[in-house]
């Protein structure tokens, strides 16, 4: 049984189509929607759920109640390489993060890892407090979804582009996404700054799950194939060409970042 949260109508097309394919590779799969991400935590550790389709913020909390006995069994190819970026007006940008001390920053949900948890971690890591050296902006119109409606991230470019904030923190991801849309709000933002990368969304479980159907599940994911027409249109809309392993080592940011802003009981 997986727990995924309903962040779009998407969320069942594509496990309608994921619980055939895993039926037709020998691992009869079912799936749950959550309206947010807490109750997925909370369903993963009562048992009510199997495997947890995380995000990042998600899987750091779970793996932290569970006193560290979770195991990740795959993400998506873009969760690999995710990044945060900082976006201001054409002809505003900075070459020191410490340049935005006494400015306005723009950050999406508070619950998002990339747009609010590790942009103020990274900064500060770079020499800026923003909690206490720049004015904080804050968008919390998806709570419980953990950034994934992008939503917030829109709130962020919008208050850019108006003149209401100087800077603003969201996903790359999302920031192309606009971009490809020729969203109005974006024409005349530039990339100021960069994160590092890090890991996004994973497919996590308890320790306790069985090894052996563990690993069947796993096979059969990342054996997926982009280019089986009947599987593209659901790959597709859960933006993943092929699925990769995945593992601790690209959290380990945002553990800091979850533990340093009191994010983690």
């Amino acid at each position: 049984m997986v727990g995924a949260v309903s962040y779009h109508p998407r969320v069942v097309t594509i496990w309608e189509r994921f619980r055939e394919y895993f039926a037709d590779a020998g691992v009869p799969t079912d799936y749950v929607l959550f309206s947010n991400y807490e109750r997925l935590v909370d369903a993963v550790l009562a048992g009510q759920v199997d495997i947890g389709w995380n995000t990042n913020t998600a899987y750091v909390s779970l793996d932290h109640r569970a006193g560290g006995r979770t195991r990740t069994l795959g993400m998506r190819d873009v969760d690999a390489e995710w990044a945060t970026v900082i976006v201001t007006r054409r002809g505003a940008a900075f070459e020191d993060v410490r340049e935005l001390a006494g400015r306005t920053l723009a950050l999406g949900s508070r619950d998002s890892g990339h747009a609010a948890m590790l942009p103020l971690h990274y900064l500060r890591e770079q020499g800026l407090d923003a909690e206490r050296q720049a004015t904080l902006v804050r968008f919390d119109t998806d709570l419980g979804k953990h950034g994934d409606t992008g939503d917030s991230e829109l709130h962020v470019v919008r208050a850019v582009a108006r003149g209401d904030a100087d800077a603003g923190a969201l996903s790359d991801a999302y920031f192309s996404a606009f971009r490809a849309e020729r969203l109005p709000d974006v024409a005349d933002l530039a990339v100021a700054w960069r994160s590092p990368t890090y890991y996004h969304c994973n497919f996590t479980v308890l320790d306790s799950f069985d090894e052996d159907l563990a690993q069947r599940w796993t096979a059969a994911l990342m054996a997926m194939d982009f280019d089986d027409p009947t599987l593209r249109p659901a790959m597709d809309l859960e933006s993943v060409r092929r699925w990769l392993p995945s593992g601790r080592e690209g959290y380990a940011s945002l553990v800091v970042a979850m533990t340093d802003q009191g994010r983690l009981g």
